[in-house]
């Protein structure tokens, strides 16, 4: 009898291969969704790891003091870090130069680091010494004022970039400061004995600089034939314009008996030499300075008030 039953022949690797597609699957969607993960968590690292150029700039340059010798200058950068660790300063190049002519140059190193995502300004201390500049050019006379320009690389290592440059410049005018001429244009007696004299001095104060001073106090020790009366102060604000002339009275107290008989009959001839050294401290479009004020082997006229039995034009 015959049967109708057929057997189902089935390849063995089409069964695997079956079974193998639908594992795959499975994993391509796992490796997927972690690639995928891992290009979010990369993208947000960059996101906070992104780096950027530092900029600078310089923000003011200030005269700290200045005098016949030298002018102290500090210049301000201000440094911003864009990136998000802190980047350091490895050197500071320096140059001051007048009409293309350098006049001092010099390097900072590891002058700090810049914090992440900050700014910092950064203070560079400068020193002009005149002295070592008038030998150099001659043709810089005191009482003048020169052009300037500072010119500053700053040198920063930065992730991705590494080392970096960053050059920077600022112009600007400084004075090489003259000392004012001084003299005793006559010396008058308010109060004249052997006990207490009370005198005047008139002095005549000439601004040898191309800039004006204004005169805030001035100090100073007198001599008389040699010999010394003391000191006097005064504070009185009195302005001597660029290359002009001012004059101010200065009082002065001493006791002619304390001294010898050459100063008594020097004061009763009505004439005598004169030392006066001191300092005055003015103001001036660069900033406050002290500068000395000197004269010796001078000559003035002396005079008496009328109630002393002077006459007051008499010499």
């Amino acid at each position: 009898m015959a049967s109708s039953y057929r057997p189902e022949i089935v390849e063995r690797g089409d069964k695997d291969k079956d079974k193998k597609v639908g594992e795959n699957d499975e994993k391509g969607g796992f490796l997927n969704k972690v690639k995928g993960f891992m290009h979010d968590v990369g993208e947000k690292i960059e996101e906070k790891m992104s780096f950027g150029k530092p900029t600078a700039d310089v923000t003011g340059i200030h005269i700290i003091s200045i005098n016949l010798e030298k002018a102290e200058i500090v210049v301000d950068v201000l440094v911003k870090n864009p990136n998000p660790v802190p980047i350091p300063l490895i050197d500071i190049n320096y140059l001051i130069e007048s009409d293309g002519r350098k006049l001092i140059s010099g390097l900072i190193p590891d002058a700090g680091t810049i914090h992440a995502h900050g700014e910092e300004t950064v203070k560079i201390p400068l020193k002009l010494v005149y002295d070592d500049i008038k030998n150099t050019y001659n043709d810089i006379k005191p009482g003048s004022i020169i052009p300037y320009r500072v010119k500053v690389d700053l040198i920063v290592d930065v992730p991705v970039f590494g080392r970096l440059t960053l050059p920077l410049e600022k112009t600007g005018e400084i004075p090489i400061p003259y000392k004012p001429d001084v003299s005793i244009e006559k010396i008058h007696f308010q109060r004249f004995s052997f006990e207490e004299t009370v005198a005047i001095l008139h002095l005549k104060l000439e601004n040898k600089n191309d800039f004006e001073l204004g005169l805030k106090d001035l100090d100073c020790e007198v001599w008389l034939s040699d010999i010394s009366i003391g000191r006097s102060d005064l504070s009185k604000f009195t302005p001597i314009d660029k290359n002009g002339i001012s004059y101010v009275d200065l009082p002065i107290t001493f006791r002619p008996k304390d001294f010898s008989s050459a100063l008594w009959e020097m004061i009763r001839g009505r004439g005598t030499g004169y030392t006066i050294k001191g300092n005055i401290r003015v103001n001036t479009p660069f900033g406050e300075m002290k500068l000395p004020i000197i004269k010796v082997g001078g000559t003035t006229r002396l005079k008496k008030n009328r109630e002393d039995g002077g006459d007051e034009d008499e010499n």
